[in-house]
């Protein structure tokens, strides 16, 4: 069985800030969402590509979070016991 999966990223970033929102949607229309922020230090030069960057690898790293857990909370219903997946 192979199924396509679809991850898109949606940015938005400023001279100070950016934020980053990740939605992977399966084949049967179930979702999962990742949220990632990204702060420039008042100290440092703005340079908005970095701040896209680290916003979408926040908000990437939090989606798989969340997938994970969706993943050990089905898995406990099967097992009818906590599971707990390893980052």
């Amino acid at each position: 069985m192979n199924e396509t999966w679809q991850i898109t990223v949606d940015v938005v970033v400023g001279d100070d800030d950016g934020t980053a929102h990740a939605v992977l949607t399966k084949q049967d229309g179930q979702t999962v969402e990742g949220y990632g922020r990204a702060r420039r230090n008042p100290d440092d030069e703005p340079h908005p590509e970095v701040g896209q960057e680290l916003a979408t690898a926040r908000a990437l790293r939090d989606l798989a979070d969340r997938l994970l857990k969706a993943t050990s909370d089905d898995l406990s219903k099967f097992e009818h016991q906590r599971i707990r997946l390893a980052r």
